[in-house]
């Protein structure tokens, strides 16, 4: 069997998941939703949906109002998700998972009228199937400068909108191979609107490659290991290469093993572990941050390349910026959604404070040696002399260090601010294996029906 097939086969009858999973799942569909809506007024996802706005009417409902077509949907929705980069990071997949899967599933939801429990199977089927996507190339995938989120995401969650439309595992199996021909997307375009579009895209792609699949259009089935194939284009200098063995006896689910990491802080998770840590040491240690000398960040590679914004102009470069970030992080002791407008980087970005902050990474021998993921270091030198150093090597959220309900509760109401039906829509959601039929998330979308 192809790599394709072995995936194929295993989405089509997964293993019983736990409840540890599927709630897991309905956590994740939650944030991604609150994500979704926070960032319906993003510039890029204003720009997308007006220039699908000729066409204003279909099946499946917009973030920023109206119906469309699908395809659209998942590409207004998917963009909108991800504008804020508030949405969750995925490792084994190298990408913002849940904001293509969930964008993709619900962009179908109405036309086959599934409850919420195949919602949540089927975004399981799409996780698990970006896992298996992600595991032939690894981080040499991400670190040679794709996207995962709109490579493998375009993939893998292409076998998640087969399930849930109702292919069996050879049409699952072709709406994979599509999804390989669709995967694109450079990390050269962080830091602009373009990012956010990434999401949308492989949302996009992952509607269309499963619609044109339940239809016959077929492609390689061997087209992710196979010659001028997926590895190897996208692979970069060392990918691992996929087991056939170990995707066909998967039976844990990556949601439970792995996990996904929902973000407490609205910038790019590169950021994340630095922030994190030096959080937790002003929880200990009082900082004057007009005492700060020099912070010195010590990273990842691509962490490193992510963050190309040391004097950020705007909010999307403020969001891939290691200073604005950590400044912000030293001055306030905390990020929030409204640190990260035009208005906030002209007034934060001039601060003296982010000239102080430094950035160098482990060297690539230093990667491949390693058996796990590097911590990330922080030094910061101190007027008076005095040095404090510390690290993480995860960042907050994920499965070894969850938010607390308080935490998942205080994002989701503050991305739904001045919604009159937030407990409601939160209520349901918490419950989504319970709902007998998606049409509240349509009414969600419709923001005069929301507020009313």
């Amino acid at each position: 069997m192809t790599v394709i097939e072995t995936i194929a086969t295993w989405c089509a009858a997964p293993p019983a998941t736990s409840e540890t999973a599927r709630r897991l799942a309905r956590e994740a569909i939650t944030d991604t939703i609150a994500c979704l809506y926070a960032g319906r007024n993003d510039m890029s996802t204003l720009a997308v949906a007006r220039a699908h706005g000729w066409q204003l009417a279909g099946e499946a409902a917009l973030v920023t109002g109206g119906r469309q077509s699908p395809s659209v949907a998942a590409l207004v929705n998917g963009t909108a998700a991800h504008a804020l980069d508030y949405d969750d990071n995925f490792r084994p997949g190298m990408s913002h998972a849940s904001a293509v899967i969930v964008p993709a599933l619900l962009a179908v939801a109405d036309r086959v009228n599934v409850s919420g429990k195949a919602l949540v199977d089927s975004y399981l089927v799409a996780l698990q199937a970006q896992a298996f996507v992600g595991s032939g190339v690894a981080g040499s995938h991400y670190t040679a400068g794709w996207h995962g989120t709109s490579t493998v995401g375009s993939i893998g969650t292409a076998a998640g909108v087969a399930k849930l439309i109702g292919l069996d595992a050879a049409g699952i199996a072709r709406a994979l191979s599509l999804g390989a021909s669709m995967a694109s997307g450079t990390k050269g375009q962080f830091g602009t609107p373009v990012k956010p579009f990434h999401a949308g895209m492989a949302a996009r792609n992952a509607v269309e490659a499963a619609l044109l699949a339940a239809e016959g259009l077929r492609g390689r089935l061997d087209i992710l290991e196979g010659e001028q194939g997926f590895l190897e284009m996208f692979g970069g200098a060392d990918p691992k290469g996929y087991d056939l063995a170990e995707i066909a006896e998967t039976r844990d689910h990556t949601v439970e093993t792995v996990g996904v990491m929902p973000k407490l802080h609205p910038c790019c998770g590169s950021t994340h572990l630095i922030v994190d840590a030096v959080l937790d040491l002003m929880k200990e240690t009082p900082i004057d941050p007009d005492a700060v000398v020099s912070a010195e960040c010590h990273v990842g590679i691509a962490n490193y390349r992510n963050l190309a914004y040391p004097e950020p102009k705007d909010e999307m470069q403020a969001r891939f910026s290691m200073q604005y970030c950590l400044g912000l992080a030293l001055r306030n002791k905390a990020l929030s959604l409204s640190d990260f407008t035009p208005a906030a980087v002209a007034r934060f970005a001039a601060d003296p404070l982010l000239s102080k902050i430094s950035m160098t990474h482990y060297s690539a021998a230093e990667e491949t040696e390693a058996k796990t993921y590097l911590p990330h270091k922080l030094k910061i030198t101190l007027a008076d002399g005095s040095v404090l150093e510390t690290q993480r090597a995860a960042a907050r959220g994920g499965v070894a260090d969850p938010f607390s309900e308080s935490d998942c509760r205080t994002k989701f109401f503050d991305c739904f601010a001045g919604v009159a039906a937030v407990e409601t829509i939160h209520a349901r959601l918490q419950a989504l294996d319970e709902q007998s039929d998606l049409r509240f998330l349509g009414t969600l979308f419709d923001r005069q029906s929301v507020t009313a």
